[in-house]
C-alpha cells in the first residue's frame, strides 16, 4: 500500500497530468461533546488573493495533505499567481475539504486558519505545500508546523493558544459542509465563477479559460 501511495506522487509529480485526488468522502466523524470556540456562522467564506474587481473567480478546494494538491500549489500555482492573479485578470479563493483519510490534513488546516488569524494565511499555506515531507512520515506533524509558524513570523504565543483551542474547528466543519453540498468528492476541486471546473488543472489551461471568459465580457 505505501508503494501504491508513493507510485501515486511520482505519477503526479513527474507526469503532471491528473491533479485531482480521487479520495471519496466516508461518513464525518462525531461531533465533540464541548462547544467550540468560534462559531460556524462566522461568515466566513475563504482566504482570497488577487484583485476584487478582477473579472474572474476561481474556488479551489484543498487538502494540504493531498499529494496532487501539494503538486498543483508548487507547480502551477506559482505561474497562475505570475501571469493570471498578479495581472488583476483573476481572484483566486481556497477552501479548505480534509479528506477523513488523511491523518494530519485536518490538523493542517487548522495551523493555515490560525496563521490566518494573524495575517499570514497564504504565507503558511506556501510552508505546507513547499516543505510537503511530513505529509509523508505519518508523524505527528506538531513540532513541524510550530517551526513554519516560527519561519514566517507568528507569534507563537498566540499560534499555540489558537492551535491548542482548536479556535477554528467550526469554521473547517462549515467549509467541508460547503463542499460536500456542491458536490466535491476529491482534491484539488475547482469552481469557476461558481461553477465546477472539469478541465485540466493547468495554468496554461487556465489561462485559456480566463483569457476566454474575459473576452466574452469586452
Amino acid at each position: 500500500m505505501k508503494g501504491f501511495y508513493l507510485l501515486l506522487v511520482a505519477v503526479a509529480v513527474i507526469g503532471g497530468g491528473a491533479l485531482w485526488y480521487q479520495s471519496q468522502r466516508s461518513a464525518a466523524p462525531p461531533a465533540p461533546s464541548a462547544p467550540l470556540p468560534v462559531a460556524a456562522t462566522d461568515a466566513f467564506h475563504g482566504f482570497t488573493v488577487g484583485s476584487d474587481s478582477a473579472p474572474v473567480e476561481v474556488t479551489e478546494y484543498s487538502d494540504f495533505e493531498c499529494p496532487f494538491c501539494a503538486s498543483f500549489a508548487t507547480v502551477q500555482m506559482p505561474v497562475i499567481r505570475e501571469q493570471l492573479i498578479a495581472t488583476g485578470k483573476l481572484r483566486w479563493r481556497f477552501r479548505d475539504f480534509p479528506l477523513p483519510s488523511h491523518q494530519y490534513s485536518r490538523y493542517a488546516a487548522m495551523a493555515a486558519q490560525c496563521a490566518g488569524e494573524q495575517g499570514k494565511f497564504w504565507q503558511m499555506h506556501d510552508q505546507l505545500f513547499n516543505n510537503h515531507q511530513w505529509a509523508q512520515t505519518g508523524k505527528n506533524p506538531r513540532s513541524t508546523f510550530r517551526d513554519f509558524a516560527r519561519a514566517i513570523g507568528l507569534d507563537l504565543d498566540k499560534y499555540d493558544a489558537c492551535m491548542d483551542g482548536q479556535r477554528y474547528a467550526a469554521r473547517l466543519d462549515a467549509s467541508i459542509q460547503e463542499g460536500d453540498a456542491l458536490g466535491v468528492r476529491g482534491t484539488p476541486s475547482f469552481f469557476v465563477k461558481g461553477r465546477p471546473y472539469t478541465g485540466r488543472g493547468t495554468s496554461d489551461d487556465f489561462k485559456a479559460l480566463v483569457d476566454s471568459l474575459t473576452k466574452k465580457h469586452k
